[in-house]
């Protein structure tokens, strides 16, 4: 090889690109952002994990070695999910004096979270967890016992130390209203907002 292709082969090489190693957590975070807006199409059907893998371009084994199951997985849109409601709540808690304002708005900002992660909307509601492991849907459930019992403690009389029976009934009311936009969102193909004249909705509620 001559003097000049040498320097040629070098050069080239030289612009090779060089595929950089995800950074800890970039790939586990890359999985479940994939798996959220794989999740964001209406009407998808149940996500495996060999589409997950095309999506990412990775292999099913490199998926394995970040969560152990599909399961680990759903659960770790779930924390996202937790964490995200539960900082929202304390926002108005923190903001708010106790009272049917501040269950109204934290109603309202629930669904507005919702409206704005479709993907996880389809969690709240359980259609995407509807052939996963049982225990993902009864994580839900106690999220939403969670905020139940929160709205419970927002509406309680502000002369007694436990929720009336009043503040139980309009919190149940509130979680099913809740709970009843968010599933006509994800079956309306993410078309009918969960917005929709929701001030006027929650003042007759509340």
């Amino acid at each position: 090889m001559s003097e000049q292709e040498t320097n040629e082969t070098q050069g080239d090489d030289a612009q090779a690109p060089v595929r950089k190693r995800p950074r800890p957590g970039e790939r586990r975070l890359q999985i479940l952002q994939t798996l959220a807006s794989m999740l964001e199409q209406p009407g998808a059907e149940r996500i495996t994990t060999a589409a997950l893998s095309a999506r990412i371009g990775v292999s099913e084994a490199a998926l394995y070695r970040h969560f152990a199951s599909k399961a680990q997985m759903f659960e770790g849109l779930i924390d996202f999910v937790e964490q995200s409601i539960m900082g929202l709540i304390r926002q108005v808690t923190d903001r708010e004096a106790e009272g049917p304002v501040q269950a109204s708005r934290i109603v309202a900002l629930l669904v507005q979270f919702g409206e704005k992660n479709p993907g996880m909307t389809r969690v709240m509601t359980g259609d995407a967890l509807v052939h996963e492991h049982a225990r993902l849907q009864e994580r839900v459930n106690l999220l939403f016992d969670k905020i139940e019992a929160q709205l419970r403690q927002s509406l309680r009389s502000s002369e007694g130390a436990t929720p009336t029976v009043d503040a139980q009934v309009t919190a149940s009311l509130l979680v099913a209203f809740l709970m009843g936009r968010l599933q006509r969102y994800a079956r309306s193909g993410f078309k009918r907002l969960p917005s929709e004249q929701l001030a006027l909705c929650l003042a007759r509620l509340v």
